[in-house]
């Protein structure tokens, strides 16, 4: 490597992460967007690639559609990438919930089953395990503040464990590498609900031995919505039918004469028809946006932000649902002061052209990278 080299990659080193990829993002140029735990923003790079298949489409109908296959493909491995799996562990799903749901209707659940859940779950990740519940299994449910210990207990006999990488409302960041190992040593499947959490901070499903993992693309991978990933480990497949079954969940899909219903030998069989091909480009670009520039460099990144904004609410008076660190904290920062309606506070931010999110009584902050550190102070000031 040259001195040059060397200088200039020593100069791009010390350039904030949000600076070097701020013209990614031009929503910047009219919003500060706090609100990356509901819908993000698209990245540049997203939106060209779903306008490229737009117009594609619009001039050539279906002429080029071996690219369009290539896409699929591509996705998937970019997504292999992203969790540490393998390409044929993956597939893409309409979004989080379809993803849930393949697992927890294609597993083969018997009376007296045990699923541990946590009551913290959004509802995609709760209803699920309610209503096998109701029908035949026994489900202990946990809070997301519970001891290791008490997992640990919980998990003896289980058939499956469901939680969130990261909690919807209060932003808890799990410790799945230790949840994962007590799932593993007490031969428990475990699920994971990724949304919050993948894009943001660094997960491996080997480290964490997760067995299945579902995410949308449309939070903190910065995607399109109606465009999510299914990853299920290869020697879990067998025991997870395909429920929702169409023409591509077989092995033989591309030969339209045939009646031959052997699966798929990947996860390519939890895809069930035709899929979201303009929202495959625009996550496929995303994703790769992300990998270029590192989770490991994300995360840290969020991490400052998160905590820049929790220590400017509590000095103006603002209560946090939880407090994060080091060790469970994450992009979700959720305040709440007495005396203010959260949907006020949530309407006269966006006055400001700062965009946050009320929920359940509480203001929901969620920063990407790419926030000016000064643009969460105008934030802080902004609180009323």
């Amino acid at each position: 490597m040259g001195f040059e080299q060397t200088q200039a990659m020593a100069s791009v080193d010390t350039v904030p992460l949000w600076r070097q990829y701020r013209e990614e993002f031009p929503v910047t140029e009219r919003l500060v967007y706090l609100n990356h735990a509901a819908v993000a923003p698209l990245t540049r790079r997203s939106a060209k690639a779903m306008q490229w298949l737009a117009e594609d489409a619009l001039q050539f109908g279906s002429l080029h559609y071996d690219q369009w296959l290539d896409t699929y493909e591509h996705l998937r491995l970019a997504a292999a990438r992203l969790i540490g799996a393998q390409r044929e562990e993956v597939a893409i799903v309409k979004n989080t919930s379809e993803g849930i749901a393949t697992v927890a209707m294609g597993l083969d659940w018997r009376p007296g089953d045990r699923v541990v859940a946590f009551r913290e779950e959004f509802p995609a990740n709760f209803y699920p395990w309610k209503r096998l519940e109701e029908q035949r299994c026994e489900v202990v449910w946990l809070s997301v503040n519970d001891s290791l210990e008490s997992i640990d207990q919980a998990c003896r006999s289980a058939k499956l464990l469901a939680i969130s990488f990261v909690q919807y409302l209060s932003g808890f960041r799990a410790d799945l590498n230790a949840i994962g190992e007590i799932c593993k040593r007490r031969g428990c499947f475990f699920f994971v609900d990724a949304i919050q959490g993948l894009g943001a901070f660094p997960l491996g499903v080997d480290t964490a031995n997760i067995d299945a993992l579902a995410a949308d693309g449309h939070k903190w991978l910065l995607g399109p919505e109606g465009c999510g990933l299914l990853y299920v480990r290869k020697d879990r497949q067998d025991s997870i039918f395909p429920r929702e079954f169409g023409w591509t969940n077989v092995a033989r899909y591309a030969d339209y004469a045939s009646r031959d219903m052997t699966l798929r030998p990947d996860a390519g069989r939890y895809e069930c028809g035709t899929l979201n091909t303009i929202g495959c480009y625009g996550l496929q670009a995303s994703i790769e946006l992300l990998l270029e520039i590192g989770i490991d460099r994300i995360a840290p990144a969020i991490e400052a932000l998160a905590a820049q904004l929790a220590q400017g609410a509590l000095k103006k008076g603002y209560t946090l649902l939880h407090e994060p660190d080091a060790k469970n904290g994450s992009g979700i920062i959720t305040i709440q002061k007495p005396g203010l309606d959260s949907r006020r506070v949530v309407q006269d931010l966006k006055q400001s052209g700062i965009i946050a999110a009320p929920r359940q009584g509480w203001v929901r902050l969620s920063p990407h990278f790419y926030i000016n550190p000064e643009e969460i102070d105008r934030v802080v000031n902004a609180l009323p």
